[in-house]
């Protein structure tokens, strides 16, 4: 059995927890990180991780489509107050789809994303990013703020900035989308694997649309194991092995197993 992290869960936002955790841990799954999108949700991934002690780690954010002006200065505060607890800050970045800019302009998600990435480097966290259709703006954001970790994650975007992503060192995750989206696909294949991680992104629906669709648990990172490895002609261990401790690096994971 593979001991792999899922790097990267909305677990708040899943029902019947503790079914699917221990569906998580029976599949091989060693860790998952928690990632939060708001005031709220910062506030459950803490507790959730409190009772999954050593199995869930938190990662405290402000999403660009759950900023909230009433909230802002409130949410950035607990995050802040939270730091200690928090393997990273996350989810934050930009947005550009045009559902999420009628409720955050481009303006008030970049003055909100710097300011996450300020609490970030202030605290020395790794930082997980989000950059639909904000490609190179939400990389310019990362380098300017002195960002030295960061996941960019389930990058869809251009080759151009993914080399300069490559070059800076930092990571990319691979989702189960990498056994259809070609898009993400490409960007598997141009990535080392010395620079990949594994996510569900849960519970996220893949293959909208398609028979095969499914809504995600992190015992599907499975199937992003499966997905890297096809991509890469690569055995599924090597990639298990590389892609874990690639993870227990940028989080600072110490993780023991029988």
């Amino acid at each position: 059995m593979f001991r792999l992290i899922d790097t990267h869960a909305h677990l708040e936002e899943i029902g019947a927890l503790k079914k699917v955790i221990e569906e998580a841990r029976l599949s091989g799954v060693i860790a998952i990180i928690a990632v939060g999108s708001d005031y709220k949700s910062n506030q459950q991934v803490l507790q959730i991780a409190e009772e999954h002690e050593g199995f869930v780690y938190p990662a405290l954010g402000l999403h660009p489509s759950r900023i909230e002006k009433a909230e802002l200065d409130r949410t950035l505060e607990f995050i802040e107050a939270k730091i200690d607890r928090a393997v990273c800050i996350g989810e934050i970045g930009l947005d550009y789809h045009k559902k999420i800019r009628t409720l955050a302009d481009k303006d008030l998600q970049q003055s909100v994303f710097r300011e996450t990435l300020g609490i970030a480097v202030k605290y020395h966290k790794p930082v997980s990013v989000h950059s639909r259709y904000a490609w190179r703006d939400a990389f310019t954001l990362v380098t300017e703020a002195g960002i030295e970790e960061a996941v960019f994650h389930w990058y869809t975007g251009t080759s151009s900035v993914l080399r300069e992503i490559i070059d800076r060192g930092y990571f990319l995750s691979a989702t189960p989308a990498v056994e259809y989206h070609e898009e993400h696909r490409r960007v598997i294949k141009e990535t080392p694997l010395e620079q990949l991680l594994l996510e569900t992104d849960s519970p996220v629906v893949y293959g909208q649309g398609r028979e095969s669709a499914f809504e995600s648990r992190p015992a599907d990172i499975y199937r992003s194991l499966r997905g890297v490895a096809v991509k890469k002609g690569m055995d599924e261990t090597e990639v298990a092995e590389i892609t874990t401790a690639n993870a227990e690096r940028l989080f600072r994971l110490r993780i023991y197993t029988e």
